[in-house]
């Protein structure tokens, strides 16, 4: 399992991601570009000491992360306002790309024409979206029971 920000824009919620990739054991996959510079302080802020536990790639376009080992022949499942099928009625396979799109405007339709799948998370009457990291964290969650997935629980002892 994987999960997959596009071309993000807000620097917390990416820090909120890695950080939930880095406590889930989930790889994390940065399409670029990012609409703030890496670096940037609030992504280490909200981060904190998960930085450095996190795995992290980041890929320079679309293209590059569709070739990438890991990615290359897993289907890549997109979280998206416009997905006809549930999350919670999809089927995960423990290799899939749980990817989320760009805050202001997620992902062209080429990329949304190009993804094994479009999940939509179900939500009450006239509520429009989630905050990326909290699809993230909806899905993710579901995709590691269905699969087995959870980290083990440290032993006892």
């Amino acid at each position: 399992m994987r999960v997959a920000l596009y071309q993000p824009d807000m620097p917390q919620n990416a820090a909120a991601v890695m950080r939930l990739a880095a406590c889930l054991g989930v790889p994390l996959d940065i399409i670029e570009p990012c609409g703030f510079l890496w670096d940037d302080k609030r992504l280490r802020r909200v981060g904190l000491d998960y930085w450095g536990a996190a795995t992290i790639r980041r890929h320079s376009a679309w293209d590059a992360f569709r070739a990438a080992p890991g990615v290359a022949g897993a289907r890549v499942v997109l979280l998206t306002t416009q997905g006809a099928v549930s999350h919670l009625a999809f089927a995960f396979r423990a290799d899939d790309v749980v990817m989320l799109g760009r805050e202001s405007a997620g992902v062209p339709e080429t990329v949304h024409a190009a993804v094994d799948a479009r999940l939509t998370i179900p939500m009450a009457p006239g509520a429009r979206s989630l905050n990326v990291a909290a699809a993230a964290a909806v899905v993710l969650g579901e995709a590691l029971r269905q699969t087995d997935g959870f980290p083990a629980p440290p032993a006892d002892g």
